[in-house]
């Protein structure tokens, strides 16, 4: 019953999941569907923090490769992405070991955001993140023009 109630209303499924743990009752919990979401719940907190930093490196390069057309709304970006990305880590210390992997994974996304805002040319950018994980998220720390 609770795995068709969890394909026909998530809500109503969640709620009774969680009645029954409170209740003690191990037997009648969904366990396939619960390990499932429990998984899906991890994934998603990894998928914010990668998109985060893809923004924030993407705002970054732009910083650095186009000067000329800096303004408040990149600094408060870029300020706002470090801010999110730090309380996302606060809230799930785990997320700090596979920084320089989401990096690594977010550098192509944030450099494919700087071409499609810039018009500049994808060979423009650096093949690796020129940038240190202190770097990034050091609320004073600008690039310099290259």
């Amino acid at each position: 019953m609770s795995a068709n109630l969890h394909d026909k209303d998530f809500h109503a499924w969640t709620l009774q999941q969680a009645d029954l743990l409170k209740a003690g009752k191990l037997h009648e919990i969904d366990l396939d569907n619960l390990i499932e979401e429990i998984e899906s719940m991890g994934a998603s907190e990894r998928n914010q923090l990668q998109n985060r930093l893809k923004v924030l490196i993407g705002h970054l390069l732009k910083w650095q490769f186009q000067p000329a057309y800096r303004t408040r709304s990149w600094n408060a970006t870029i300020e706002e992405q470090r801010l999110s990305v730090m309380t996302l880590i606060e809230d799930n210390p785990s997320l700090k070991s596979i920084l320089d992997e989401r990096i690594t994974k977010a550098y192509p996304q944030g450099v494919l955001l700087a071409v499609k805002e810039t018009n500049l040319e994808k060979k423009t950018f650096p093949s690796s993140c020129p940038y240190s994980v202190d770097q990034i998220f050091d609320l004073e720390f600008f690039p310099i023009e290259s």
